[in-house]
This record gives structure tokens, C-alpha cells and sequence, in this order.
């Protein structure tokens, strides 16, 4: 398939894939939604933004969900730089992430077993 016959709201088209960057929802109220803002918190923590959608989903506080990706592995720097911009982060999806607890597990396991 061309990228022609592709949606042009297709994920895979919005969000192509690509194993060094993460992906996070920020939550913000309409008024305090500032695109050069959230792309400054992210730029603070070495990244570059690749993508940003205003999605239509909704806390029950009013606040919209922003999906970003970001050119960062380590999702835990670029979120804390959001916070700090007023941005906090609801969700992340990273393997960088999944990966280090995995290994974190991983390791408590061994360590227990060493005791032994």
C-alpha cells in the first residue's frame, strides 16, 4: 500500500513508528493550551516534540488530553518538565520505561534469590 491510499487521520500516519521517542498525555484546561509552551517544556528536557494532538477525550475536571511524541526514549524527564510548565502528565507509553522496571523486577528478583 502507497501512502496515497493511506487515511490521512490514520495513526499510523499521525504517529508513525519509531523506537527512539515516547509517547504522553498531558492534561490542561482550554484557556492555559499553549502549543509553543508545551513544545518549550519539551525542548528544557533535550527533546524535540514530533507530534501534538488535541484529542476530543476529557477529565471530568474539564481538562483536555493532549497526545505528544517526543525524539526521547526516557519519557520520566520530558514529564517532569511538563509538570513544571503547568502540563501534568496522565499516561506514558515508552518501551524505555517498560523496559527499565522490567529489569528493576528483574534484578530485585535475583537479589532475593542470592540471599537465599
Amino acid at each position: 500500500m502507497d501512502s496515497h491510499d493511506r487515511s490521512p487521520h490514520s495513526e499510523e500516519r499521525l504517529f508513525p513508528i519509531n523506537a527512539e521517542c515516547c509517547e504522553l498525555s498531558v492534561a490542561c484546561s482550554r484557556s492555559d493550551y499553549s502549543a509553543s509552551r508545551i513544545s518549550r517544556a519539551v525542548e528544557d528536557a533535550d527533546a524535540h516534540l514530533l507530534n501534538l494532538n488535541v484529542t476530543s477525550e476529557t477529565l471530568p475536571s474539564g481538562e483536555v488530553i493532549i497526545d505528544l511524541r517526543v525524539s526521547h526514549r526516557n519519557a520520566g524527564a520530558v514529564s517532569r518538565s511538563l509538570d513544571r510548565y503547568g502540563y501534568p502528565t496522565v499516561a506514558i507509553r515508552s518501551g524505555y520505561d517498560t523496559m527499565q522496571q522490567e529489569m528493576a523486577e528483574r534484578i530485585g528478583e535475583l537479589m532475593a534469590h542470592i540471599e537465599v
